[in-house]
């Protein structure tokens, strides 16, 4: 493949994935359901998430004078400026992907914004991924030390997002629909951006308006040193109407489109990705081998463990790392495994593109591929390729993507 060749490739990539991330954007889904669904009268707006800026902004144009106000919990640089100067608004920011005092501290606001919302004001919730580690309150016998060194443990255990949240419910005095307890009768509904298998609306945000069922709320096996109860304490009883309004399906489709408008032939995986990052990215890899030539579209959510002090890097650059050493030999193959939300890990990058040349690149500069891996180190040695994918904050959130691209031999 030619370097004009490659970097036109490069840029089909990005722009496949920015395609897909523009069907999913949190203020155009939540400003087209409320068109579509108009509420009457006066609205109160809790936006928490990582896609909460982009909700509330969609709710406020839609809403116009309805909007009384609104209480916003994100993530640091998730939200503009004219949200902040509408006097309307009360921003606050929480703590990611660790909760701190912030988290607590917006969970105290949470609590004082629903106590003094007038009982005939409508309450709006918009909910997206993040909301586990940006608002929190504690119940009793749960210190901020025990809280941080359980999600510590959580984000490097290898264990699925199902699982995580359920030990975070357990931990929680407004999860696992706890929160239910502060509507004190008034009228809700929740939009929710789904970064979760199968849209459960009792893991998005691990659930702060919907109970999981008593069977789905078991434990995995925990560390000796966290000794939780079995399910925690018990939500009230009611239930507010949860509708989905965007999610990863979506999101894929538009990506598969936009492939074919490019000129591309198209499919989307039915097979969601789970399980470890490297393994998932030998699978890909086999799969472009043998595909047609065109685009191949992914979508779910991979894991790792690791090591007591990893490098820099998050799921998807572990897995795009991966698929670079196993891409050495096939020039025809490039591929692209980013977060939905703009931020893999703890980093500032999406993810990465890599082709046949990544790990060459790299090493050039001094970095091992295989030994990055090891040291869950991959954003230092993508970085060195110059292959990190750098979008900011997306203003949505539906897991992972994974497009992949196979030319003509």
């Amino acid at each position: 493949m030619s370097h004009t060749a490659q970097q036109q490739a490069r840029r089909h990539l990005e722009t496949i994935f920015r395609a897909a991330l523009a069907a999913v954007n949190g203020r155009t889904a939540v400003l087209a359901y409320l068109k579509a669904h108009a509420l009457a009268g006066d609205v109160a707006v809790i936006a928490i998430g990582k896609a909460a800026g982009a909700m509330l902004a969609g709710a406020r144009d839609a809403l116009g004078a309805q909007l009384v106000s609104a209480l916003l919990i994100g993530k640091p640089g998730h939200f503009d400026a004219g949200l902040q100067q509408d006097k309307r608004i009360h921003c606050m920011q929480g703590g990611h992907p660790l909760p701190d005092s912030h988290s607590l501290a917006a969970g105290a606001g949470l609590q004082r914004f629903l106590a003094t919302v007038p009982a005939h004001t409508q309450l709006l919730f918009l909910l997206s991924g993040g909301a586990s580690s940006l608002v929190e309150v504690l119940p009793d016998g749960i210190t901020l030390d025990l809280l941080r060194r359980t999600n510590r443990w959580l984000l490097g255990s290898g264990l699925d997002i199902r699982s995580m949240n359920r030990v975070r419910q357990s931990l929680s005095a407004i999860k696992g629909g706890r929160l239910l307890a502060w509507l004190a009768g008034r009228p809700a509904r929740a939009l929710l951006i789904s970064d979760v298998p199968d849209d459960d609306p009792a893991i998005i945000g691990s659930g702060l308006l919907y109970p999981a069922p008593a069977q789905a709320r078991e434990l995995p096996v925990l560390p000796d040193w966290l000794a939780l109860p079995a399910h925690g304490p018990a939500p009230p009883a009611g239930t507010v109407p949860h509708h989905v309004i965007a999610g990863l399906a979506s999101a894929l489709r538009a990506g598969a489109d936009c492939a074919r408008a490019l000129g591309y032939p198209a499919r989307v995986m039915p097979a969601l990705l789970a399980g470890p990052a490297e393994q998932a990215a030998r699978d890909i890899v086999q799969q472009l081998r043998d595909a047609a030539p065109g685009i191949s579209l992914w979508g779910g959510e991979t894991t790792v463990v690791l090591p007591e002090q990893p490098g820099r890097g998050g799921r998807n650059q572990q897995l795009a790392l991966a698929a670079a050493i196993a891409l050495q030999s096939q020039r025809a193959i490039m591929l692209l495994a980013a977060g939905t939300d703009g931020n893999d890990g703890p980093t500032q990058a999406a993810g990465a593109i890599v082709d046949a040349l990544t790990v060459s690149r790299a090493a050039v500069r001094g970095r091992d591929a295989a030994r990055s891996l090891q040291l869950a180190d991959a954003g230092t040695c993508l970085e060195a390729a110059g292959d990190l994918l750098v979008t900011g904050p997306t203003g949505t959130n539906v897991m992972d993507m994974v497009i992949g691209l196979r030319l003509p031999d």
